[in-house]
């Protein structure tokens, strides 16, 4: 085979593989293959939580989507205690909302009456608790 033909069939048995992926979903490596990239997961909605949560002595929390229709955004009305009451912006953070109260951040979490600490509500199944001594029960105390 003379050295023309030789270079000639080796340089088309070098472009005669499958054309490297050039789509736009992924980035292309050095060698020529293609990094695919995974859609973000989907965030999970924001809990539902709206209604009126019922603690001990006179301690109630009203939970309402924000007047803005932002999801994952409340409007907290609460007496957390025989003294205290006001209402709060709380925003979903997972399965918890948090709201600052007089300065201090604080947190919902889903939990059971026995996670209250409040004797009176324990074996309830459905309550949110702010910290031991301060909850509330959608299965609370009569209405």
């Amino acid at each position: 085979m003379k050295p023309h033909a030789l270079i000639a069939a080796v340089a088309l048995t070098a472009c005669s593989g499958p054309a490297p992926d050039t789509s736009s979903d992924g980035t292309m490596t050095s060698v020529g293959s293609v990094e695919r990239k995974m859609a973000p997961p989907k965030p999970k909605p924001a809990p539902d939580y709206a209604g009126r949560w019922i603690g001990v002595e006179g301690m109630v929390l009203d939970i309402a989507p924000a007047p803005a229709g932002v999801p994952g955004r409340y409007a907290l009305t609460m007496q957390w205690d025989l003294d205290n009451k006001g209402s709060f912006d709380g925003v979903a953070a997972g399965d918890t909302i948090t709201f600052d109260r007089n300065g201090i951040r604080e947190t919902l979490r889903p939990t059971n009456g026995t996670a209250t600490a409040l004797k009176y509500l324990a074996g309830k199944t459905d309550c949110l608790t702010v910290k031991p001594g301060e909850g509330y029960c959608r299965d609370g105390l009569s209405r």
